[in-house]
């Protein structure tokens, strides 16, 4: 459980679902280790046939790439249970824009899906229709000044982001700037605003997930550490949420939070996600 959290703020699920959604990092692990409870909570609900889905708003791995950390980590995993938003970025393109030409503000993973759904990339200001400003540890002035030429000077792109996060998480308490930091960076010198969000919270990540999984919202719990990402999408879609306590929110601030963003279920740990009965027949004791 985490440390210092009273008992009366959290809130177990009485049941199981059908459907599992998770957040990674901060949910499920921590930078190269897998948080408390993890590994048995997964495994327990592929023992019982549900359907568990990983989901992550960081562009800058693929699905196989989370597919071999969680598997390096010791929770085998393969890349149909992984979603992200290099992912959804490419599936929304493909679905609305297929024949626009892009500039990725970006690192090579969300490049490489790109290419491979075969959609035109360019640096060429006159010839872009749409800005994707991702996370991008490469950033720097020039392109910048795509962006701001492709936006305002020729007035033809429209910008829109991968995910709306403002900072990565790090162990121990560090972070560093997410996509908000791009998007905020293109709107203050082009005046333009970010149009589209592939990411949690939006529609276009849950009804990629939701058609992965093929289930009512009603029957999936969508489990997170963040939420004005991972709980917002679960509250917004009506869908059972459960914010743990090992990432981004405390439970300082959780206390803090009006009762609108405060979701069904709060958690000490993962593996509390299992209804407390049934963790009390397995056996489980905290460790």
């Amino acid at each position: 459980m985490a440390e210092g959290v009273k008992s009366d703020l959290l809130r177990s699920p009485e049941r199981l679902y059908d459907g599992y959604v998770f957040d990674l990092d901060g949910t499920i692990y921590l930078g190269d280790e897998l948080l408390p409870g993890a590994e048995r909570l997964i495994l327990k609900l592929r023992e019982l046939g549900k359907r568990v889905v990983f989901l992550s708003n960081n562009p800058t791995k693929d699905p196989a790439m989370y597919a071999e950390k969680l598997t390096r980590l010791g929770l085998e995993t393969p890349v149909s249970e992984i979603v992200n938003t290099v992912v959804t970025m490419a599936q929304w393109l493909l679905e609305t824009h297929p024949d626009a030409v892009v500039f990725p503000i970006s690192e090579e993973p969300l490049k490489n899906a790109l290419r491979d759904a075969g959609i035109e990339m360019s640096e060429d200001p006159e010839e872009i229709d749409i800005v994707i400003a991702s996370y991008d540890r490469g950033f720097e002035y020039r392109k910048l000044q795509i962006a701001f030429d492709a936006i305002w000077f020729h007035k033809r792109a429209k910008l829109v982001t991968t995910n709306p996060d403002r900072y990565c998480p790090f162990p121990g308490g560090r972070g560093e700037p997410d996509a908000a930091a791009i998007v905020g960076a293109i709107e203050a010198c082009t005046g333009a605003k970010c149009e589209v969000n592939v990411g949690k919270p939006d529609p276009i990540m849950l009804q990629t997930i939701m058609d992965l999984m093929d289930l009512e919202v009603g029957e999936c719990v969508m489990s997170g550490d963040r939420l004005y990402t991972d709980i917002r999408m679960g509250l917004d879609a009506g869908m059972p949420s459960a914010l743990v306590l090992t990432g981004d929110t405390t439970a300082e601030s959780l206390t803090e939070e009006p009762d609108e963003n405060v979701p069904e279920f709060v958690l000490g740990r993962i593996d509390h996600l299992i209804p407390a009965d049934l963790r009390e027949e397995l056996g489980w004791e905290d460790d």
